[in-house]
């Protein structure tokens, strides 16, 4: 090793100030001292001193380091301890060791790398940045700092300076002290705090875990929107959907197309086009398609309306219907505008609201119905209690106007019976007891034993017990008869064979799941949009980099340039 002169470095710098404006070549602003070595043939060895480090300059960009090794031929140099790199107000970059190339301006950091913007900071072991491009791109394992936002790791990352993107890609985890963040793939903008999420991705807190495939999540203010595969999973309760809104500062989510909503502790699916889901109020509204699946161990319970309202905690769980409300069972099924059942309670309840303002006197005032095999119940308020654990219907309480009816099994008539109140009791979900109490009436077709009809029975009785069997009257005893007449069919008058506010309604009546929307307004799914597909982008050493590269290898003159080294071999995954 021999020193130079300061009279020599002062010209040899001139000298490599003018040539480096003429080629645009890597320009030594400031070089304490200089030093040449005969194992390193073309290449000047720049060194600091107390005070300054060495400082270069290229296009734009400024290196700072405490030396370097500056292959003047080659345009490239490597710079080692406390390296600084610094682009305008978009950049700063620092390391242990750099490798730079005027020719490619293709940079190489390596050793506790961290480069930072104006929002969030990158550390890494190794990071290449293509000036050109105006890209970095590590592969060892990157962290990204962002203070509201929380810390972001992956195993291969790429940074867009113009865009201040992150494009994080294999074990992405963003850790915020609210929640984690896990996914195959995340775009990060640091500016916005926006994350794009494409692949199977997690979102955990202590209360909840959202799923999805394709989303998008604001770290800043901890919203968030998923619309392939989307799932949330909270206190035993389960929201999918095609899209998802989710705010977790209200605890609110919204759901839309094709949505699930599982109740394991009350074995409760719910199904409809659009839902809105309340955590802290505990309350789920859904409609569009509404449909409440009550899942009992012998017959579930369908319910449909035009919207459904879940609400209380789990133990407390009411299901409501509003608006063309109906009920289904393999044996029992209802119709009503508004459907109320209590879980805790057991009490199903169907209630009909009339306008009595509409000022129509035509219209005709329409109760709610339910049907139990063959017999069709209504009044102004049906009130059916069941055992939701033991599946099993325990009791029936019609109010006003109770109404039950069936048809005769040879003839067009109908037996019907009708009063204020009716009671009804089941024994094995079968319906054994009926009590119709004040101003009962009733219209019987006796028959004998060989099913021939004796005659048409109608009286009228303060109180009526009917004693059911297989679902079919099999005795009916009248207390307090006020009057009463056993007519020959032939002689009995057809104008009597209605009692008063007799309405046969079979043709309301679901025969089965796809029969509940049998009167809904077709509806049509909404396309959902909002997030695209990720696009297929170039690889950071894409053809036009290695090309440049290529070019670079062929020029050099020196042969200790070391860039080609430098790129990384599994350049093809990145």
């Amino acid at each position: 090793m021999r020193f130079v002169t300061t009279n020599i470095i002062i010209l040899f710098l001139f000298n490599l100030s003018i040539n480096a404006q003429n080629r645009e070549q890597i320009k030594i602003e400031y070089a304490p001292f200089m030093t040449f070595e005969e194992s390193k043939p073309g290449a000047t060895i720049l060194t600091r001193n107390d005070s300054n480090q060495v400082h270069l300059i290229h296009k734009g960009v400024e290196l700072w380091c405490n030396q370097a090794i500056y292959y003047e031929k080659d345009d490239f140099v490597e710079a080692f301890g406390d390296v600084k790199i610094r682009e305008g107000d978009s950049l700063n970059m620092t390391s242990k060791y750099m490798e730079y190339s005027g020719k490619t301006q293709l940079a190489y950091a390596s050793g506790d790398v961290i480069l930072i913007d104006a929002n969030s900071k990158l550390n890494t072991e190794t990071l290449y940045f293509d000036r050109i491009k105006q890209e970095a791109f590590y592969n060892e394992t990157g962290k990204v700092v962002r203070d509201s936002s929380g810390t972001i790791t992956s195993n291969i990352g790429r940074y867009y300076v113009k865009n201040k993107k992150y494009q994080f890609n294999d074990n992405v985890i963003l850790i915020n002290p609210k929640y984690t963040i896990e996914s195959d793939r995340l775009d990060f903008y640091t500016p916005t705090g926006y994350a794009f999420l494409f692949g199977p991705t997690t979102i955990k807190n202590r209360s909840s875990i959202i799923y999805c495939e394709k989303g998008f999540y604001n770290t800043n203010n901890d919203t968030g929107y998923f619309v392939k595969k989307s799932k949330i999973d909270y206190d035993e309760r389960t929201i999918e959907g095609d899209s998802i809104y989710f705010d977790r500062n209200r605890n609110f989510a919204s759901a839309s197309n094709n949505i699930k909503i599982t109740d394991t502790i009350n074995n409760t699916i719910v199904r409809g086009h659009y839902a809105e889901v309340f955590k802290e109020k505990d309350s789920v509204y859904i409609t569009k398609k509404a449909l409440a699946i009550i899942i009992q161990n012998n017959d579930s319970l369908y319910v449909h309306s035009d919207t459904l309202m879940i609400t209380g905690p789990p133990d407390e769980r009411i299901v409501q219907g509003f608006y063309n409300s109906k009920i289904y069972k393999t044996d029992l099924s209802g119709k009503a505008d508004s459907i109320h059942i209590d879980q805790k309670t057991g009490i199903t309840q169907l209630i009909n609201l009339y306008d009595l303002k509409s000022g129509d006197i035509f219209s005709k005032k329409k109760y709610p119905v339910l049907w139990h095999h063959k017999n069709q119940i209504t009044g102004d308020s049906i009130h059916l209690f069941s055992n939701f654990e033991s599946d099993s219907l325990d009791s029936l309480l019609v109010f006003n106007n109770a109404f039950i009816a069936n048809k005769d099994s040879l003839s067009n008539g109908f037996n019907q019976i009708s009063g204020k109140i009716l009671n009804g009791y089941f024994i094995d979900n079968q319906l054994k007891t009926i009590d119709i109490i004040k101003n009962a009436q009733t219209i019987y077709y006796l028959r004998d034993s060989e099913n021939e009809l004796v005659g048409i029975d109608k009286s009228k009785s303060g109180l009526i017990k009917i004693l059911m069997s297989e679902n079919s009257v099999n005795e009916i005893k009248k207390l307090n008869q006020i009057d009463g007449k056993t007519y020959p069919e032939i002689d009995y008058p057809e104008n009597e064979k209605l009692l008063k506010g007799f309405s046969w309604r079979e043709n309301e009546r679901p025969k089965n799941i796809e029969e509940l929307f049998i009167d809904d307004t077709p509806y049509n799914l909404p396309v959902i949009r909002g997030i695209k597909d990720y696009p297929t982008e170039k690889k950071f050493f894409d053809e036009e980099l290695l090309e440049r590269i290529n070019n670079s290898k062929k020029s050099n003159q020196s042969k200790n340039q070391k860039e080609s080294r430098r790129i990384p071999p599994n350049i093809v995954n990145n």
